[in-house]
C-alpha cells in the first residue's frame, strides 16, 4: 500500500511520528526499486515514484542542499519550530531535490 509522504509529513510532531515517517520513506524507496526492476524509467528523469537520488551519498547531499536553501528562503517558517517535522522534510527532500 502506498503512503502519501507529503500527507504523512504533516503529521510528524514527535520522535515516534518521525520514526514512522522514516520507515515510510524507506518503504517508498524499496517500492520504487522493485518497480524499476520490472519497468525501468528513463535515465534522464526521476524514477517511478519520483526518486531522483538513488544512492546514500546523492540522497544525503540533496537533503543537505535543500535544507540549506530552504532555511535561507524562510527563516521565519513555522515548520522550523517543529524540529521533528523539519528533519522529516529534509529527508523527504533527499528524494527529489537535485
Amino acid at each position: 500500500m502506498s503512503v502519501d509522504l507529503y500527507e504523512l509529513l504533516e503529521s510528524v510532531n514527535d520522535e515516534q511520528s518521525f520514526i514512522g515517517f522514516m520507515a515510510a520513506l524507506g518503504d517508498d524507496f524499496s517500492r520504487e526499486r522493485l518497480l524499476e526492476e520490472t519497468s525501468p524509467s528513463s535515465p534522464f528523469g526521476p524514477g517511478a515514484l519520483g526518486w531522483e537520488n538513488g544512492s546514500v551519498d546523492t540522497f544525503l547531499d540533496a537533503a543537505a542542499s535543500w535544507a540549506t536553501a530552504s532555511l535561507r528562503c524562510s527563516l521565519t517558517n513555522a515548520s522550523v519550530l517543529n524540529v521533528w517535522q523539519r528533519c522529516a522534510a529534509i529527508l523527504l527532500a533527499g528524494k527529489f531535490y537535485e
